[in-house]
């Protein structure tokens, strides 16, 4: 008790000793405030270092922050890629399975349209360096990019074009003109300030057909996606010299990386305003649009589904998929039936097959879609428009998209065979009206490449990308089907999280893009 008593007298004797204020303290202004304390200062050098690091880093930290704010208010928006990953800002938007959630953010709009009360610059018929001719061969939509081309290469040469000429596919079997298809007098009179356009070959030229066969009129050696300064070497002394020239073959034969801005605007001038399908083609696709948007009775949203998934294409892309071994020894037989070359002796194909679909190299089966768009929170009641040719399997490879989603129509499903008899008469006709009906949907989704859904994403995303139009990884998604651990909570994230910026945005370009797919940078304008 004495030693309890003697110590706590210690400690009041040293509580008395330091409470009054020492004389430096006495003339600091009364403003004064010890932050970090002079005691801890001179007692607790360590501590005090921490402090102002803290301090410093929060300040640092701040600045930073602001500046960010700042940036992202004024930059317009722009999706960056690294490698393969498109890297997009975060926005905090409600999320929203039918509207594109960063469409808000954008700054970017057309402007690819022709000028209004520019001066022309095109020369007269008789006056340009001669006639350009070509066949547009394939489908619909590659025919479609043909068109565009052979305007550029009309206006890289300063040369006259003759209305391209659709030529019947093997594949197609259809015999379908330009102007059973597109409004001539629109096309020509919306470019009538880029380039010169006739309707037919000049009545001096008088063996036509000579156009069609004779090595002397074509020119073949064109390569794919050449340069403009090739034409300009190897193609324009020959029409100056024959005044009249065909261009065969004519798919993919213009490059985008390699040629003059506005050329490559010219391009988007054609493919978004110049070409327009005939009023009656346009009508029937909003009449089928409508009621797609009213199938409900009351008005609702559709998706478009893009569903490749036909016997050619299965075969064509060398890929394995789930199937009977009847099943996948019919296809061997047609794979080295139609691509002997590719196909070999069959011994490679195995492996070919894993490494395509490790790539995201292979269409996704009609299952895969339905699972991949269920993760994305759409619900039973979706209306679906599929826009396909005879998918390959029948209505059993349908049934578990049908099954996840039993409102799946078709053209066929929304209007007669009335309605529909004037456009049986040509593929194209039908054709397009599934590209019209996809492309006002308000959810467009792809499944594998091709020109017709990058012509469809092109053209939303240059209209204003305020719809989606999902293009899903199929490379990721392969890796979470193939994995047998992984449960149904952790593919929904993998999906969710892999798509959040796959809805159609623009893009920045690289080198090598796609223009048809990916129109930003020469047919798009800052706000």
């Amino acid at each position: 008790m004495a030693e309890l008593r003697h110590s706590s007298s210690s400690l009041g004797s040293h509580r008395s000793s330091s409470s009054p204020l020492r004389a430096e303290d006495r003339d600091r202004p009364i403003w004064w405030i010890p932050l970090l304390g002079d005691d801890l200062i001179r007692t607790s050098p360590q501590k005090s270092k921490v402090s102002i690091f803290l301090i410093l880093f929060l300040a640092v930290a701040s600045l930073i922050s602001v500046y960010a704010i700042v940036n992202h208010l004024n930059v317009p928006y722009l999706c960056k890629k690294d490698g393969i990953v498109l890297n997009c800002p975060h926005v905090k938007e409600s999320g929203s399975r039918w509207e594109n959630p960063l469409s808000a953010t954008t700054s970017w709009k057309p402007c690819a349209e022709r000028r209004i009360g520019g001066v022309s610059d095109v020369l007269p018929e008789n006056e340009t360096n001669g006639y350009v001719f070509i066949h547009a061969e394939g489908g619909l939509n590659q025919q479609r990019i043909a068109i565009c081309n052979a305007v550029a290469v009309a206006k890289i040469m300063n040369a006259t074009l003759i209305l391209p000429v659709l030529k019947q596919d093997q594949i197609w079997k259809d015999q379908t003109k330009f102007e059973d298809i597109f409004d001539v007098d629109h096309f020509i009179d919306y470019l009538k300030d880029d380039v010169r356009i006739v309707k037919d070959i000049p009545d001096w030229f008088t063996d036509k057909a000579e156009l069609f066969s004779s090595i002397r009129r074509t020119v073949k050696n064109i390569p794919k996606y050449a340069a403009a300064q090739f034409y300009i070497d190897n193609v324009l002394p020959r029409i100056k010299e024959k005044k009249v020239m065909a261009l065969k073959p004519f798919v993919d034969r213009l490059g985008y990386d390699n040629v003059p801005q506005e050329i490559n605007r010219l391009r988007c001038r054609v493919n978004y305003h110049a070409l327009k399908f005939l009023p009656e083609i346009e009508q029937m696709a909003d009449s089928i649009a409508s009621r797609m948007r009213n199938r409900t009775g009351n008005p609702n949203p559709y998706m478009a589904l893009h569903l490749r998934f036909e016997k050619g294409m299965v075969g064509l892309s060398f890929c394995d998929f789930v199937g009977t071994r009847e099943e996948k020894a019919r296809m061997a037989e047609y794979r080295q039936k139609e691509w002997p070359r590719r196909f070999k002796n069959g011994s490679h194909l195995w492996q070919l097959a894993l490494q395509k679909r490790k790539e995201g190299r292979c269409p996704l089966e009609p299952g895969e879609v339905a699972v991949i768009l269920r993760a994305m929170g759409y619900p039973k009641e979706t209306q679906i428009y599929v826009a396909s040719g005879q998918v390959y399997g029948g209505q059993n490879r349908m049934a578990p998209l049908r099954n996840m989603f039993p409102n799946l129509v078709t053209k066929e499903d929304l209007a007669g065979k009335e309605e529909l008899a004037s456009f049986r008469k040509h593929v194209t006709s039908l054709a397009a009206l599934d590209f019209l009906v996809c492309l006002k949907s308000d959810v467009f989704v792809m499944t594998h490449g091709g020109n017709f859904a990058k012509l469809i994403i092109g053209a939303r995303r240059y209209m204003g990308h305020r719809q989606k139009s999902i293009k899903p990884d199929k490379g990721l998604m392969s890796k979470s089907f193939g994995d047998p651990y992984m449960g149904w909570a952790t593919f929904v994230e993998d999906v969710v999280v892999t798509h959040q910026t796959r809805t159609g945005l623009p893009e920045e370009t690289f080198p090598n893009y796609d223009l048809w797919e990916n129109p930003l940078t020469p047919c798009m304008c800052k706000v």
